[in-house]
């Protein structure tokens, strides 16, 4: 199974980028995820079933011990594995 993570994490900061955006951020951009999209108010990542879930399970985590104090996400089946 295919699926697709959509999250940000809060609170926002226009000036730079927060503590807690950078570590979602390296905690997505180090797993083993196809179609990696971050930015500003918004990100995506896909990739197999347990690839997702052990990314998004890191990215609750270190995003929280860095200060978040709102993480907001969707995942969404996108398809079988290979289609």
């Amino acid at each position: 199974m295919r699926l697709r993570v959509e999250f940000t994490t809060e609170p926002f900061d226009l000036e730079e980028a927060p503590a807690h955006a950078l570590a979602a951020r390296e905690v997505i951009e180090a797993a083993e995820l196809d179609a990696v999209d971050v930015g500003p108010f918004g990100n995506t990542a896909e990739g197999g079933a347990d690839s997702v879930l052990t990314a998004v399970d890191a990215l609750l985590r270190k995003s929280l011990q860095a200060g978040a104090t709102r993480i907001t996400l969707q995942v969404n089946v996108v398809g079988e594995d290979g289609k």
